[in-house]
């Protein structure tokens, strides 16, 4: 059994290593997300972590740093930040992306158009290893 973090959350690696597992999981999320066909980068610390997204589901997660690979978006963050963010009932302030970004937690750059269309789509995925059983 994986151990969590001093907030509640899953580690950083297992949250990413099953990530596609959680998402296509969620067949409404799955749904949600059926028009989404984009990669974008998810940084958690120093590890950069592209996402291919085809139709709604991850149909590829590779970790970096990949040089001269395109992106649409790219959401970064501090591990310890994101593991305060995946607590089952995070505090105020790291309960949601926009907050984090308000309060400098985390940052999004890059063409914000796919994101902020699929708005609900990506919060979900962010938030997908709240609900991770450890393994």
């Amino acid at each position: 059994m994986a151990k969590k973090t001093p907030h509640g959350g899953p580690p950083a690696a297992h949250a990413i290593e099953h990530l596609a597992d959680a998402v296509h999981a969620d067949q409404s999320l799955v749904w949600r997300g059926r028009f989404v066909n984009l990669e974008w980068v998810w940084q958690i610390g120093e590890v950069p972590y592209h996402i291919h997204i085809r139709d709604g589901l991850i149909v590829e997660l590779v970790r970096g740093p990949v040089l001269m690979r395109p992106f649409t978006f790219a959401i970064r963050g501090p591990v310890e930040n994101w593991e305060r963010f995946w607590a089952p009932l995070p505090k105020p302030g790291w309960h949601d992306l926009f907050a984090m970004t308000k309060t400098g937690r985390a940052s999004i750059d890059g063409d914000l158009q796919p994101l902020m269309a699929n708005l609900r789509y990506f919060k979900d995925i962010l938030a997908a290893p709240r609900t991770m059983e450890d393994h």
